[in-house]
C-alpha cells in the first residue's frame, strides 16, 4: 500500500518530531511511501520564503527527497481533481490540498496528514493521521 505524505507530515519528518511519525515511516518499506509534486512545491515555497537557514534547509530537503520520492502529476490526477471539485463544490478548500487529495486517489494511496479536517468528505480518499495513531 502506497502512503502519500502531506506537507505537514514531511515537515514533521524533517524536524524528527513527533517521534510517532518517524517510527511509522521507519516501519515502511521502499516503495510504500511518496510525496506529491504539490507537497514538494509547498516545501520549496517554504525555503524560498525564508532565507535565514537556506543552505541547511536545501540540504535537508534534498535528503528527504532522496528518502521519499516525489510523484509527478499526470492526467489521472487532473481527472480526480475534477471529480473532487464537482463532488464537494460548496466547501471552501485550499486548491493545493484538493490536488494532493486527488493525487492520493489517482495513485490509490492512503493520504497521511495531521490536518484531517482539510480532507474530510472527499469521496474515495483514505486518510491516516500518524500523529494520533489513526
Amino acid at each position: 500500500m502506497l502512503h502519500l505524505l502531506d506537507t505537514n507530515i514531511c515537515i514533521y519528518l524533517i524536524r524528527r518530531q513527533p517521534v510517532a511519525v518517524v517510527e511509522r515511516l521507519e516501519a515502511l518499506h521502499e516503495g510504500e511511501v511518496a510525496m506529491s509534486l504539490v507537497t514538494y512545491a509547498e516545501l520549496r515555497a517554504g525555503i524560498e520564503m525564508q532565507s535565514r537557514h537556506r543552505e541547511q534547509d536545501e540540504r535537508v530537503l534534498s535528503q528527504l527527497v532522496a528518502l521519499i520520492p516525489v510523484l509527478p502529476l499526470d492526467l489521472a490526477v487532473a481527472e480526480a481533481y475534477g471529480r473532487l471539485r464537482a463532488a464537494v463544490p460548496d466547501r471552501r478548500r485550499n486548491a493545493f490540498d484538493r490536488l494532493i487529495a486527488a493525487h492520493a486517489i489517482a495513485t490509490n494511496a492512503v493520504l497521511v496528514t495531521n490536518n484531517e479536517a482539510d480532507f474530510d468528505g472527499y469521496p474515495g480518499l483514505t486518510v491516516e493521521n500518524w500523529t494520533s495513531g489513526r
